[in-house]
């Protein structure tokens, strides 16, 4: 028993509940990989809802999914696959014992986090000026009279440099509802059918939309369609941007702890750990990023 406690007083980061440092690491990674699970069904659940709406309302989620600035979205992945990197290196120096090493791959992890929360809230800030908030009156409010930046959805088979021809008109929003331009939408309707341009699928949501016999768009249809494309965009990116805060405060506590020398050969199991949930928040954003930004992007051609 004496030999025992003596172990436990000798091994760094053994918790009393543990029998040796083997037990405590096999302990706490099942426990991780079993959260990660719960995260993976949860997340699942929202890709599941997203395929399933946009295979109904396929031309509705292009409008949506190409007023979206898949720049931005690209930035994100960058900077998301490289702090996957510096995690990474986080997890190798701290396995060496090398203190300074930690410290700086834990700060410029959490730089490149920081990085694509900016980047984040100007994509929102964007939406909230455009009238892409999917809640009526949360958008900005553009009284009559005031001119502004186009405010319309960029459809698809719409160029940005046509977009961009359209900058100077005038979108009011006095009551800051969500919009999109009507124009423009029937003209991507009349032009994708005397194209040719739609798939199967993509006749199914346009004749849903489309009266044959009165050659008219109902456009409260079109709308709210696209709006339920910015539901899931704003649901799922948000809570991605959730996990990545949560995320960043794990890295604060680590980064403290690594200052200290708390980590080495010996002791090194949390700097790992929190390195799986970070390394999945990454992974959901390599999910996100080619199903919200760049999936309809061949209408543009």
């Amino acid at each position: 028993m004496a030999e025992h406690t003596h172990d436990h007083d000798h091994t760094p980061g053994l918790r009393h509940q543990f029998d040796d440092m083997g037990q405590q690491v096999d302990s706490v990674t099942i426990g991780m990989w079993a959260f990660l699970v719960q995260e993976i069904m949860f997340f699942g659940g929202l890709f599941t809802a997203y395929l399933v709406f946009r295979s109904k309302y396929p031309m509705a989620f292009a409008a949506g999914s190409n007023e979206l600035d898949a720049f931005w979205g690209f930035v994100n992945t960058l900077v998301l696959i490289v702090s996957s990197l510096t995690m990474a290196l986080g997890v190798y120096f701290a396995q060496k014992g090398n203190r300074n090493g930690q410290v700086v791959m834990i700060i410029l992890t959490m730089m490149f986090g920081t990085v694509f929360l900016g980047v984040k809230a100007i994509e929102y800030t964007d939406k909230y000026v455009h009238g892409h908030i999917p809640v009526d009156g949360w958008n900005k409010i553009i009284p009559e009279g005031e001119h502004s930046e186009k405010a319309g959805l960029v459809f698809p088979l719409e160029t940005k440099a046509s977009a961009a021809e359209e900058g100077a008109k005038e979108h009011p929003n006095p009551r800051g509802e969500f919009l999109i331009d009507e124009e423009k939408a029937r003209e991507l309707i009349a032009e994708a059918e005397k194209g040719g341009f739609l798939t199967p699928s993509e006749k199914v949501g346009y004749y849903e939309i489309y009266n044959d016999q009165t050659k008219i768009v109902d456009m409260e249809k079109f709308e709210d369609r696209v709006q339920m494309f910015f539901w899931i965009y704003f649901v799922m990116t948000g809570l991605h941007a959730l996990h990545m805060v949560i995320g960043l405060g794990i890295m604060t506590w680590l980064l403290v702890m690594a200052w200290r020398g708390t980590y080495s050969g010996e002791f090194y199991s949390p700097v790992e750990i929190s390195g799986l949930y970070w390394h999945f928040v990454d992974i959901v954003w390599i999910f996100l990023f080619p199903l919200l930004y760049l999936l309809g992007r061949h209408f543009e051609a």
